[in-house]
């Protein structure tokens, strides 16, 4: 591993500079028309970042914006791109405003501005679009948060993924509450799977019946629902509820998870969990403050920033004292996805976007969010070794608890209305 390029994931972040200093000169300098390096010192590299900074995901695209800047800023702490003469990265960060529209046009907007790779952007059907135009202008774009399967299913060259996709992390949740419940001796031998009907919410559970029929689990009752249109789930509750399910499983967004948690208040089944999956909700420090009884108990198996990770705690640090919030998974995502950019510029030694390409499909970057091992990009461009982690509301606060080497505190299993 590059050691320099290490130093920007860690080190580097403890004596970063809180305050940015003045940039000056053209965006990207010393660039041939095709794109290709002169030979001549560059001063500025330009990268994109996609995020919705207004609408109803701003908060979380704020915090992207944020860990994006965190990150560059890093890279110049540490002397910029060295095998450019020590040019500073430089970030424009768009507004996506939410919409694939925007989104679409924004990306091609930053790449007619000379951003020689782009990151983001939060949700998927903005992401798909964004892949599409690094596709036709072949720019490399990194995806931090999209978890949708069918982005990297169409061939693309130019586009990669972090975050375990949908599918895969229902596959990894259903073996990690299989796991969960061997390691406590409990058996779980139902799950109830609650999910909303768009294709997230379907490759979820897709992929959690998968494995959970290799662990022998029973998945039944399937509910799903429109997200957009619920109002209550009492009734899927009482479903629930009379199936007799050991678990059940949620797979959703905030406002319905939240629903989901209101109805299990209400209609008190006998369950030994709730267990989300990929959730939207029971890993989001608002649950606590929304939900019934503050949602102590509720586990969630869900990609998150490594708290064991030393280099992980300090930039959660650096983000709080710079921001004045806790930094948020998908803002930790970013970050490393802009470290992979870095650290492909200065592999390529390049400003040229395919050189740069190449270098992030052979890319070994040691993430700051939970991980099966170093990025690695297989043909698709999905990263081979993103990971789950499970989380549990104790105490009020959002706790890493298994698998027992990557946990903070000791899990509560049985967990739910059934728990003594």
């Amino acid at each position: 591993m590059n050691h320099r390029m290490h130093a920007w994931s860690g080190a580097g972040i403890a004596g970063l500079a809180l305050t940015l200093a003045a940039c000056s000169g053209s965006a990207v300098s010393a660039a041939g028309g095709d794109g290709e390096a002169t030979g001549e010192s560059v001063d500025e590299v330009l990268i994109g970042a996609l995020h919705p900074l207004t609408g109803s995901n701003a908060a979380d695209g704020q915090q992207m914006a944020n860990a994006a800047q965190l990150a560059v800023d890093a890279v110049n702490e540490a002397g910029g791109i060295e095998s450019l003469g020590g040019a500073d990265l430089v970030l424009e960060a768009a507004d996506t405003q939410g919409t694939p529209e925007t989104g679409q046009s924004e990306a091609t907007r930053l790449i007619e501005d000379g951003a020689v790779a782009l990151v983001g952007t939060f949700q998927s059907g903005t992401s798909a679009n964004v892949a599409s135009v690094a596709e036709r202008n072949q720019v490399p774009f990194v995806m931090d948060v999209s978890a949708l399967d069918e982005i990297l299913e169409q061939g693309y060259e130019y586009s990669f993924r972090l975050q375990p996709n949908a599918s895969l992390m229902g596959e990894q949740g259903a073996a990690a509450l299989a796991a969960l419940a061997e390691d406590s001796g409990t058996p779980v031998d139902q799950v109830a799977f609650l999910y909303e009907q768009g294709n997230y919410g379907a490759a979820v559970y897709e992929g959690f019946q998968a494995a959970a029929d290799e662990a022998g689990i029973t998945v039944d009752p399937v509910i799903s629902y429109d997200a957009t249109a619920v109002s209550d789930m009492t009734t899927q509750i009482s479903q629930v509820a009379a199936s007799g399910a050991d678990v059940l499983a949620v797979a959703g967004y905030y406002r319905d998870s939240l629903l989901a948690a209101q109805a299990v208040d209400t209609v008190q089944p006998d369950l030994q969990a709730v267990f989300g999956v990929a959730n939207g909700a029971y890993d989001q420090p608002a649950f606590v403050t929304d939900a019934p009884g503050g949602g102590e108990g509720y586990f969630d198996a869900n990609y998150h920033w490594d708290v064991t990770n030393p280099d992980a705690v300090a930039l959660a640090e650096l983000y709080e004292e710079t921001y004045g919030e806790p930094i948020r998974t998908s803002a930790v995502l970013t970050y490393d996805a802009v470290m992979v950019v870095a650290r492909a510029i200065e592999e390529a030694g390049s400003t040229d976007p395919a050189a740069i390409r190449d270098a992030i499909a052979e890319t070994d970057y040691e993430p700051l969010v939970v991980s099966e091992g170093p990025v690695q990009f297989d043909e698709t461009g999905q990263n081979t070794n993103a990971g789950i982690v499970v989380m549990q509301v104790q105490d009020a606060a959002i706790t890493q608890v298994f698998p027992n080497e990557l946990a903070e505190a000791e899990y509560r299993f049985p967990a739910g209305p059934a728990a003594p």
